[in-house]
């Protein structure tokens, strides 16, 4: 059994992280005589797929949904609709991000080509100015 602390650094995440996630119901241990916490092995692999889960923008309540499933090998068909839920927000958010970075690519064009016109007009009048002089 491991400590909170072991596990969280073989996961790559802190404390507080663990503990939310055994607050949310997802995760679980066993208390010590002492009252500490203590984790099987397997606690690092599910903080791992915890966090692929979170970063693939899933909220704690699907992922709870999902490891319910995982555990029992069987899906609900809430948690199938919750899941494709999740997919179209996500879908939604990509196309808005994508849309964001067209704009930016816009603005970025746009002012490299006003300083390009402005480095020509410069270097013109730099130019003209040697030549009277």
């Amino acid at each position: 059994m491991l400590s909170i602390g072991a596990v969280a650094a073989a996961a790559g995440v802190t404390p507080r992280v663990v503990r939310y996630y055994e607050q949310s119901g997802l995760l679980a241990s066993e208390r010590t005589a002492g009252g500490q916490r203590r984790y099987p092995e397997s606690a690092i692999e599910r903080v791992e797929f915890i966090q692929h889960l979170i970063r693939a923008g899933l909220t704690t309540e699907v992922i709870r949904d999902q490891l319910s499933c995982v555990n029992s090998r069987v899906a609900t068909p809430d948690t199938i609709e919750k899941l494709r839920a999740q997919r179209e927000h996500i879908a939604r958010r990509a196309a808005e991000l994508n849309s964001m970075e067209q704009r930016i690519a816009d603005l970025i064009d746009a002012a490299h080509d006003s300083i390009s016109a402005e480095d020509a007009a410069s270097a013109h009048s730099h130019i003209a100015t040697r030549a009277r002089g």
